[in-house]
C-alpha cells in the first residue's frame, strides 16, 4: 500500500484541478452580476459541461434545430441588446474553460434570424471566446423587415458589429488576460457579414474567414429569382425534372471532367467548362428519359448564362457548371426561390401578396436602386482593412448550388482593379481559395472537408483547417499557400477517402500524375 507521503502530490494535484473546475464553474454562475453594459439585458448565464446535448427550448422552429451537442465545458451567456427604440438583438457568448486567448464572432445564413449554435459549439470547442447573434429578428422569414428599417439595419450590418463590441467587453470582463486577437468565421450570409466587416468596420477583426459570400447581395437575390421564369412550373415544357437534371449533369461532367487531366467525377475548374448542350437533345425515337427536348436544352443554356439588367449591364455571373443535381431541388424546382420572394415581398415592394412568379429584371433594377443600408456589400476598396493589418481568407465551393462561385472571382477582380494590385500584392492580406467538389459551405462530391465548420472538420492542423490557417497567418505571419480538403467516404464524421490541396486564386489545380487522382501529390497548382 503506498504511503501517505507518496499520495500527497497526487491528492494535491487533484485538489488543484478540482478547485480550478470549481473556480470556472463559480465564475460562470456569478458572472451575470458583473455585467453592467448599456443597452444589455442578461437573460441567463448557464454553465454547460462538455458532453451535454443542449436543448434549445426557445429556438424558433423554422431554424430547424432543437438541440446542440457541446463538446467542451463552456459558460453560456444569453442577452438581449437594444439597437434602437424599436429593435434588439438576441446575443449569446460562449466562453470555454480551455480558453486559447482569442475572440471570435460567428455569422448567420440566408435572411434568417437564427443563432448558429453549431458554430458557437465548434469554435468554443476549439478554445475561442465566441459570440453569435440572431441578426436582429427571429426565424427564417423576411416578414420582420416589413416597414421596420431598424430591424433591417440590424440584418445588414449592425448585428455582427454590435455583437463584436459587446462580446469583446464581456471577454475582457470574464478572462483576466482578456484576448490577444480577434477573428471572424462565417459562410453564405455569414460570408457577406464577414466582407461587410472588412468593408465598413476594418478594425473589428485581425482575421476574417468568409466563405461562399452572399456579396453583390441584391443582384444575388434577383439572380435567384430569375430561374423560375426560365424553368416555369413543373407542367411547363421548359421545366426539367430532377431526373433530367441528373442526365444533364452526367453530360456536363462527361464533357468537362477531363479538362484538368483527371477523370474523377469532379470539374476542377468550372470556369473552363462551356458544355455543348445540343448534344443531349433527343434523337427521333429516343427514350425521352435519357435526353432533352430542344426547349429543355434552351432552359439549361439560359440557366448557365449570366444575368443582365435592363440596360445590358452584368448583374450576376453564370451558375458554374457541375452544380446541377443539388441546385435542381432548390433553384430549378419549378417554384420561385423562397429567400428572393421574401426579400421582394417585404422589402422591395412592401407587399405581402407579391408573387415571385412575376419577377422581371425591371424588379432587379428597382431593388438595386434601393440598396438599403448598402446591403450590396460590394465595396472594392478595402485598403482601410489592409492598413489596419487585417487578413482576409475567403473560399468558395466550385459545386455551390446556391451562390455561383463566379461571383467571388468577379469581386476579386474588382478589388484588384480598384486597388491597382496584382495577385502577388493582394496575397499579402487577401487570399481566395477555390474548393473543387464543394457544395454550398459544405457537402458535395469532392474534398470539401476544410474545417470551416464542424461538419467539414478534419483536424485542427492549419493545413487542414481554414480557421486555424487564419490564426497561423495572423499570429505567425505564415500565409496559407493551399488549403487541404478531405473527401469523406460517406459524409461528415466518416473515414477520409482522400485529400486534395486546393489552390489559392488565380491558380488552378491540374492533375500531373503519376499517382492516382486520389493522391494529392499528383496535383499541381498552375
Amino acid at each position: 500500500m503506498p504511503s501517505l507521503r507518496l499520495l500527497l502530490p497526487v491528492l494535491t494535484a487533484g485538489s488543484v484541478a478540482l478547485a480550478s473546475q470549481d473556480a470556472f464553474h463559480n465564475k460562470c454562475t456569478s458572472f451575470a452580476d458583473k455585467i453592467n453594459l448599456p443597452h444589455v439585458r442578461v437573460n441567463f448565464v448557464n454553465y454547460i459541461p462538455g458532453g451535454t446535448n443542449l436543448s434549445l427550448t426557445d429556438y424558433p422552429t423554422s431554424c430547424g434545430r432543437s438541440s446542440q451537442s457541446v463538446t467542451e465545458d463552456v459558460c453560456r451567456i444569453a442577452m438581449a441588446v437594444a439597437t434602437s427604440n424599436s429593435s434588439e438583438l438576441t446575443l449569446e457568448a460562449w466562453f470555454p474553460r480551455k480558453y486559447n486567448g482569442r475572440f471570435l464572432s460567428t455569422g448567420n445564413g440566408g435572411i434568417s434570424g437564427c443563432i448558429q449554435y453549431y458554430d458557437l459549439a465548434y469554435t468554443s470547442g476549439l478554445g475561442f471566446a465566441t459570440v453569435g447573434a440572431n441578426n436582429g429578428h427571429n426565424g427564417t422569414s423576411g416578414e420582420p423587415f416589413h416597414h421596420q428599417p431598424e430591424v433591417l439595419e440590424d440584418f445588414v450590418h449592425r448585428s455582427v458589429h454590435t455583437g463584436v463590441v459587446i462580446g469583446k467587453q464581456l471577454t475582457e470582463l470574464f478572462y483576466e488576460e482578456g484576448f490577444n486577437k480577434s477573428y471572424y468565421l462565417g459562410c453564405s450570409t455569414g460570408g457577406r457579414q464577414g466582407f461587410k466587416s472588412v468593408q465598413e468596420y476594418p478594425n473589428d477583426f485581425d482575421g476574417v474567414v468568409a466563405g461562399a459570400p452572399a456579396i453583390n447581395m441584391l443582384n444575388l437575390l434577383s439572380w435567384s429569382a430569375h430561374f423560375y421564369p426560365i424553368t416555369g412550373p413543373p407542367s411547363s415544357d421548359t421545366y426539367l425534372s430532377p431526373d433530367l437534371w441528373n442526365v444533364t449533369h452526367r453530360e456536363i461532367v462527361r464533357q468537362c471532367d477531363g479538362i484538368d487531366g483527371a477523370e474523377d467525377g469532379i470539374i476542377e475548374d468550372p470556369s473552363l467548362c462551356y458544355p455543348t448542350l445540343e448534344r443531349i437533345i433527343c434523337k427521333p425515337g429516343q427514350n425521352s428519359t435519357d435526353c432533352l427536348t430542344g426547349k429543355q436544352a434552351k432552359t439549361v443554356h439560359e440557366v448557365l448564362s449570366p444575368l443582365y439588367g435592363v440596360n445590358g449591364t452584368l448583374l450576376f455571373p453564370r451558375m458554374q457548371p457541375g452544380s446541377e443535381v443539388m441546385a435542381a431541388a432548390i433553384m430549378y424546382s419549378g417554384r420561385p426561390f423562397e429567400y428572393s420572394t421574401e426579400w421582394y415581398r417585404y422589402v422591395v415592394f412592401g407587399d405581402p401578396s407579391w408573387d415571385g412568379t412575376n419577377f422581371t429584371v425591371r424588379d432587379a433594377a428597382l431593388s438595386l436602386q434601393q440598396n438599403p443600408f448598402n446591403i450590396q456589400t460590394w465595396e472594392a476598396d478595402i485598403s482601410a482593412f489592409r492598413k489596419a493589418g487585417g487578413k482576409l481568407l475567403t473560399y468558395h465551393g466550385l459545386q455551390d448550388q446556391l451562390i455561383s462561385s463566379e461571383n467571388s472571382k468577379l469581386y476579386y477582380a474588382q478589388v484588384a482593379e480598384t486597388m491597382n494590385m496584382p495577385p502577388d500584392e493582394l496575397d499579402g492580406f487577401y487570399r481566395f481559395f477555390q474548393i473543387s467538389g464543394m457544395a454550398h459551405c459544405s457537402g458535395g462530391d469532392g474534398a470539401y472537408g476544410i474545417g470551416n465548420q464542424l461538419t467539414t472538420y478534419n483536424g485542427a492542423d492549419p493545413e487542414n483547417n481554414v480557421l486555424m490557417a487564419m490564426v497561423q497567418w495572423v499570429e505567425k505571419g505564415i500565409a496559407p499557400e493551399t488549403i487541404r480538403g478531405a473527401k469523406f467516404t460517406d459524409g461528415p464524421g466518416t473515414p477520409v477517402e482522400y485529400t486534395r490541396k486546393h489552390c489559392r486564386y488565380p491558380r488552378r489545380n491540374v492533375y500531373k500524375g503519376p499517382g492516382n487522382y486520389t493522391d494529392e501529390a499528383a496535383w499541381q497548382c498552375v
